[in-house]
């Protein structure tokens, strides 16, 4: 008789069988929600959330991290519905062989919509990034917070905008919108440093469509309502408007480039050899001889920078300012410009605001500011005042005069009343003021001046027309020129316009090493 056991089956994996599902569990999680889905994204003219990702990195740099986290959902019958990922890419790659973090919503999985656990896989990366002095890149296309989860999903937007929050200033945030962001979702990418967005495929807003039709009986679409065009031209929420997905990456690598990995360091410099190209005589004949008539400002400074380098912020909002990113000689520094050819340059309740936030920008980020000045004052007007033209242009101001980074002026034409002091004079705190001999320094205009100073002698002569002419010619000559502020030491020298891109390369070198410490204090109060 047999002393042998009968065999039972084996239940324990062999090595090999554990390699083949591991393998099966990526190739799942790398569908998302599966291939009828993906394409669905594909016909919409949208690429999937791991598409971008391939677009934004370096070839073979992502290191994806939470690859197999799935929902812990329970009711309305979600916990039959897990898939590996829940909704979003999460991991670290470099851009240009630099150190960045990103996440990329899936909108194949239940509609990219936000649950406890993808909420703590963004979380997680933007620790890291904190630790580690890195850039956080979030790719938005997302339904919005789970419903079926109720108030844990409202509580993962809550732990990432505490976390958008504490590393602002810290480490740039940028955000793309590729698809839906609603609701609570936008205030994510609002604290955020830079918003890019996609025309026709994207859209923010706080209440769609059918709220608004419900609340206020106005009929308006997705795109009307919160498009990259309304958002790019009438909020000034986004920054920068893309007409397809893999422009808009780009855009986003372009920015990188200019910009530091984090506050502690120094923004990226491009190889740079004097090359004869400091003088650019092409600057002398930009400003008309009619000192009312306008010009492009965008001329002065792609003269002045290094060649195709400027790259603009906010283009198609509050266009009477122009702020960007510009190099010279390899340098990257902001610029912020009055813009002669929209309102005359003048500053208004919009362009005060988004010249503000991008000098605050700079500061953060030890990027040196370079402000080309050509401004007849604020803007008037009821519309102004009631809006709040006062905080809003004090937010310019504070905004100026807080910034501790290398800040030079060139005054190139017209600087007038209080707006002079508000555009970087030396009086808060410039480091050098430049003016061009066209500058005109002054309270206000000649003729404006000239009608309130000499009113009586003006309706006593016999010829009040003939004395108004005499004295706006007196007053031009006394003050429409750069040199009575020149005597007092407000301009620290007046220069020859062609001269102006090798006096800019000098002093932001000499400016280096600017040490400038704010008096100790926990933050400032800026009129917000």
């Amino acid at each position: 008789m047999s002393t042998e056991k009968p065999k039972t089956a084996s239940f324990v994996k062999t090595t090999h069988e554990k390699i083949e599902e591991l393998e099966r569990l990526n190739e799942e999680a790398m569908l998302g929600g599966g291939q009828k889905r993906i394409d669905k994204q594909h016909d919409k003219g949208k690429l999937t959330a791991r598409e971008r990702i391939d677009l934004l990195l370096d070839e073979g740099s992502f290191q994806e991290i939470g690859k197999f986290v799935v929902h812990r959902g329970k009711d309305f019958g979600i916990d039959k519905q897990k898939i590996l990922g829940d909704g979003v890419v999460t991991g670290y790659g470099t851009v240009a062989g630099r150190l960045v973090y990103v996440f990329s919503q899936d909108f194949t999985v239940f509609g990219g919509s936000l649950s406890e656990t993808y909420a703590e896989k963004i979380v997680k990366i933007m620790d890291m990034a904190m630790k580690n002095g890195a850039p956080v890149i979030g790719l938005n296309d997302s339904g919005g917070a789970r419903i079926q989860e109720g108030v844990n999903s409202l509580g993962g937007y809550a732990d990432i905008f505490y976390r958008n929050t504490r590393a602002s200033g810290v480490i740039p945030q940028i955000s793309a919108i590729m698809g839906p962001c609603a609701g609570g979702a936008v205030y994510s990418p609002a604290i955020t440093d830079f918003i890019f967005m996609v025309e026709r495929t994207s859209y923010m807003f706080v209440t769609g469509p059918n709220v608004v039709k419900t609340v206020t009986q106005e009929d308006v679409t997705s795109e009307e309502l919160g498009g990259a065009s309304a958002h790019g031209a009438k909020s000034g929420v986004t920054h920068f408007t893309s007409t397809n997905e893999a422009t808009c990456i780009q855009d986003i690598k372009r920015l990188l480039s200019y910009v530091p990995s984090n506050c502690e360091e120094e923004p990226p410099a491009l190889p740079y050899e004097v090359n004869g190209d400091e003088v650019r005589m092409e600057l002398d004949e930009i400003l008309p001889d009619n000192p009312n008539q306008p010009y492009d400002i965008k001329e002065v400074i792609n003269g002045i920078g290094d060649k195709d380098s400027f790259f603009e912020v906010h283009e198609n909002y509050a266009d009477n300012l122009v702020v960007g990113f510009l190099r010279i000689a390899g340098k990257s520094v902001g610029v912020v410009a009055n813009q002669p050819m929209s309102l005359a340059g003048v500053l208004d309740n919009d362009c005060s605001k988004k010249g503000a936030r991008f000098v605050r920008f700079c500061d953060a980020f030890n990027i040196p500011l370079l402000v080309l000045v050509d401004v007849p004052g604020f803007l008037p007007g009821t519309d102004q005042e009631w809006n709040g033209i006062i905080s809003n242009g004090a937010k310019l101001l504070y905004a100026f005069s807080e910034a501790t980074v290398p800040r030079i002026s060139v005054i190139t034409r017209k600087a007038y009343g209080g707006a002079y002091d508000v555009m970087n004079s030396k009086h808060i705190g410039a480091d050098m003021n430049f003016a061009w001999p066209t500058a005109e320094i002054a309270v206000m205009g000649a003729q404006g001046a000239a009608e309130i100073i000499f009113r009586k002698e003006i309706t006593e002569a016999d010829d009040p027309n003939q004395k108004l002419q005499e004295k706006i010619d007196e007053y031009t000559e006394k003050f429409a020129n750069p040199y009575k502020a020149a005597e007092r030491g407000f301009i620290d020298e007046v220069i020859l316009p062609h001269n102006t891109r090798a006096k800019l390369i000098r002093a932001f070198a000499m400016l280096e090493n600017k040490v400038d410490n704010m008096p100790r204090k926990k933050h400032g109060n800026i009129p917000l």
